[in-house]
């Protein structure tokens, strides 16, 4: 199963789930999380831009190719909104996730329900721990519970 690893990248949650699936037939992409790459690869490629505008849209552009293929190629989406940052990037994925019709889980906890609503209504799974998606995944392709 390809699972794609969207949302929040301060935190160690994609290396949580990642190797709590270990034992599972899954395959994981994300985007880049190097934040310093990701926020610089369009210029760091294309050229140097003088309006942080310009710098924004090429690495916007650049990880969309990324992002997009990611997306497309997955069979389920895990998409995480952490704590100290809006992601307004990881709420974007879960809409095109949702768009294309991907199986979508959100991870996120209780004080940002009312914000991610619609969010979290077009998810198969809303939870709040990357053990959860473990789970989830587990109990998909296997058909049991925790113990």
């Amino acid at each position: 199963m390809q699972v794609y690893l969207s949302g929040e990248i301060h935190t160690n949650w994609r290396e949580e789930i990642v190797a709590g699936a270990a034992d599972l037939p899954v395959q994981f992409d994300s985007p880049v999380t190097d934040h310093a790459a990701s926020d610089d690869c369009g210029v760091a490629i294309m050229g140097a831009e003088l309006d942080k505008f310009w710098h924004d849209n090429k690495g916007a552009k650049l990880n969309a190719i990324r992002t997009r293929r990611g997306i497309e190629m997955a069979e389920v989406v895990v998409v995480r909104f952490g704590e100290k940052y809006k992601q307004w990037n990881a709420a974007f994925d879960a809409g095109y996730a949702a768009a294309l019709g991907k199986s979508l889980i959100v991870m996120h906890q209780d004080e940002h329900q009312h914000a991610l609503k619609e969010v979290d209504a077009a998810a198969l799974a809303v939870v709040k721990t990357p053990q959860q998606v473990v789970e989830i995944l587990t109990y998909v392709l296997n058909g049991t519970l925790p113990k």
